[in-house]
């Protein structure tokens, strides 16, 4: 799989190239004004690019091949850098831009109106509101007959955080308009303190999201519940199989699971499909006079019984792979 197929790389690519230049102008506006939300807002987009760095190493890494070091591949390293990018969000973009805020309310400073910070807050709603929008299509396109709300539950955390990120950094230029706008309207500079709490309060929120779910994905979560009901409902299906028992599944990667199930053969079934050519009646009137005979046919039985499992084993682990191509490892065990 290259990098550029893999779920999440367009929308952390696009966010990536969009927030170096959204840190570079509110760097700008905020020393030119000396606006805490507005310094707020540039460390919030740098602390964006920063983790936006570590998810594409993530999804880099998590390409590569199975080996004899990791026979499932490396799905988790996808999980790994989004963790550090969700700590990255909540120490440096939540934790400076709420710093920023109250060092502001307990000195407050006076703060330049320029211009220039009408293009910084419009630059910045178009480049964000893109990259926001490539962020939604992409889960709604990976999702398409999911709700937001199971996108948002059951969603690569890779484009979740460009989602996240860019839908707050949507939200904080608002707020820090509104800040300034008050600001400079009522000549109270703590607006410019509050705004900035806001935007940090936002981020932290963020981040303890991104950083519980990419938790759940690397302590070894399950397949979605309507994929493993789909499954349990094949292998009952099958005549040969009876009962499943102690089913369980983990996600690899995005798109791909590792399942783990044992079950109960049906053994008339498997009598009648040993027996399907010659009936076993016909068997019996052929040895049952000569002993040497039927010790010769109880080994040949003993020995079509493991034969035939294997086989009926080997032909439901393709059926499923077929149905549902992200089932990539199968484990079906004889209860």
């Amino acid at each position: 799989m290259r990098i550029y197929q893999t779920s999440g790389f367009l929308s952390v690519t696009a966010a990536l190239i969009g927030n170096v230049f959204v840190a570079s102008i509110k760097f700008i506006a905020a020393v030119t004004t000396g606006s805490s939300v507005l310094f707020s807002e540039a460390i919030h987009s740098v602390a964006d690019t920063l983790n936006q760095v570590l998810i594409l190493i993530g999804l880099k890494r998590s390409t590569k091949l199975p080996d004899e070091d990791f026979i499932y591949g490396y799905g988790y390293e996808r999980f790994f850098w989004a963790l550090i990018s969700a700590c990255g969000i909540f120490f440096i973009g939540a934790g400076i831009t709420s710093y920023s805020g109250i060092i502001s309310l307990i000195q407050p400073r006076g703060i330049i109106y320029e211009p220039f910070i009408i293009f910084v807050f419009l630059a910045s709603l178009i480049i964000e509101s893109i990259t926001f929008g490539i962020a939604y299509r992409e889960l709604k396109h990976r999702y398409p007959k999911m709700t937001l709300m199971e996108r948002i539950r059951e969603g690569d955390p890779s484009t979740l955080a460009v989602f996240f990120e860019d839908g707050v950094a949507v939200l904080g230029v608002f707020i820090a308009f509104i800040s300034l706008w008050l600001t400079f309207t009522t000549g109270q500079y703590y607006w410019d303190g509050i705004g900035s709490i806001l935007i940090g309060i936002l981020l932290g929120a963020v981040a303890i999201t991104l950083i519980i779910k990419n938790k759940n994905f690397l302590i070894g979560k399950a397949i979605p519940d309507d994929l493993q009901e789909h499954i349990i409902e094949m292998l009952e299906a099958d005549p040969a199989i009876e009962h499943v028992i102690d089913f369980k599944s983990i996600v690899l990667d995005i798109g791909v699971y590792r399942i783990k199930c044992e079950i109960e053969f049906n053994g008339y079934v498997l009598l009648k499909e040993i027996y399907k050519i010659q009936s076993l009646r016909e068997q019996f009137n052929e040895v049952k006079d000569d002993y040497e005979e039927f010790k010769k046919f109880c080994v040949d039985y003993a020995d079509r019984i493991p034969r035939l499992v294997g086989k009926k084993i080997d032909e439901i682990e393709r059926r499923i792979k077929l149905e549902n191509p992200g089932v990539k490892y199968i484990d079906i065990e004889i209860n």
